[in-house]
């Protein structure tokens, strides 16, 4: 792809300063708006979480984005988009909002620190609610980045519902690995709530076992390249990166500390 990547789509699962501030939150605030300042065109993503303030940030709904709904376990669920500005960067940030899904306070466990039992379907409605939402811009991305796992169903998705769309043709898909996941376990009918949208059984095989290890092996079999944005991965899902063949870049402790992942990682778009 080379010098022609100008587009860069973003896919956040956390975003200072609308959240408290984590590895995955500060590299989804910084990484962009360094994207930006190397002249390509971004667009960024994000759940509404319900301890989002609105007022506070200033969220406001487009309402040409919203409006559709999205069938989930046999539920239709509206979609709701939203958008804030971080002035000072000079960013945009898009915000997917359902009351079912996203009003509650917490991210993705509860105050006893429980992993929502609705969270696979939450990763359904984010993935596929991205890509009918970017379909909605009218932006053809060269590049989509997802960023925790909350948004490890959109490789998936891509290449399998959304491929034909001219929207993403061209789309090349990078995964930053984290490891927010890894010992959780996702609810027993996942896979099969994945095939009721036109997945098929053999596509999500590796859910058989619904936990973070094998929902991030999912993304991995459906993206172009691997990003290790951590220092602590699983050593089994590293070792399937490995034996993917895929472009891996490696965790560098150094360049977090000095800023120069993003110098790293826009090398990075421009080679695959």
């Amino acid at each position: 792809m080379g010098e022609s990547i100008k587009k860069v789509l973003f896919v956040n699962s956390e975003m200072t300063p609308f959240l408290p501030g984590s590895r995955i939150a500060d590299i989804c605030r910084n990484l962009p708006q360094g994207i930006q300042e190397r002249k390509k065109e971004i667009r960024s993503f994000m759940p509404k979480y319900g301890c989002i303030n609105e007022r506070k940030n200033q969220l406001h709904e487009v309402i040409r984005l919203s409006g559709m709904n999205l069938i989930i376990s046999d539920v239709d669920r509206p979609l709701v988009i939203k958008v804030a500005s971080i002035t000072s960067a000079r960013l945009q940030v898009y915000f997917l909002d359902n009351d079912d899904y996203f009003r509650r306070k917490q991210i993705d466990r509860d105050a006893e620190g429980k992993f929502f039992a609705d969270n696979d379907e939450r990763a359904i409605f984010f993935a596929r609610g991205i890509l009918e939402t970017v379909k909605k811009l009218r932006w053809a991305p060269d590049i989509i980045h997802c960023h925790g796992w909350i948004s490890h169903l959109v490789p998936l998705y891509l290449k399998k519902i959304f491929r034909d769309d001219p929207i993403f043709s061209n789309s090349k898909v990078i995964l930053s690995l984290y490891g927010d996941a890894d010992r959780e376990t996702f609810d027993k009918d996942f896979a099969k709530k994945i095939i009721a949208s036109g997945i098929q059984e053999a596509d999500v095989a590796l859910l058989a076992e619904p936990d973070g290890i094998n929902l991030a092996k999912t993304a991995v079999a459906y993206s172009d390249a691997v990003i290790f944005g951590d220092a602590g991965i699983d050593k089994s899902l590293k070792s399937f990166c490995d034996a993917s063949g895929l472009p891996v870049l490696p965790y560098k402790e150094k360049s977090f500390e000095d800023g120069s992942y993003v110098d790293e990682y826009d090398r990075f778009y421009d080679q695959l």
